[in-house]
């Protein structure tokens, strides 16, 4: 779905999950650097690991 398409929708808890995606993304980028630990993310249908100096630095 497009952002336009969740912003439409009927049901409530779909209209919120765009926001609630990118909350859990901003918690689990924060875990990586607090534990010294990577991520790993999907970006143009590759897997990227990002390492936790990568997010310091906000390189990505």
């Amino acid at each position: 779905m497009t952002q336009q398409e969740l912003s439409l929708a009927k049901d409530p808890d779909l209209r919120g999950s765009l926001a609630a995606l990118r909350r859990a993304a901003a918690m689990a980028r924060q875990t990586a650097i607090q534990t010294d630990t990577a991520i790993v993310v999907v970006k143009d249908g590759k897997l990227l690991r990002i390492s936790a100096a990568e997010l310091r630095a906000g390189k990505r």
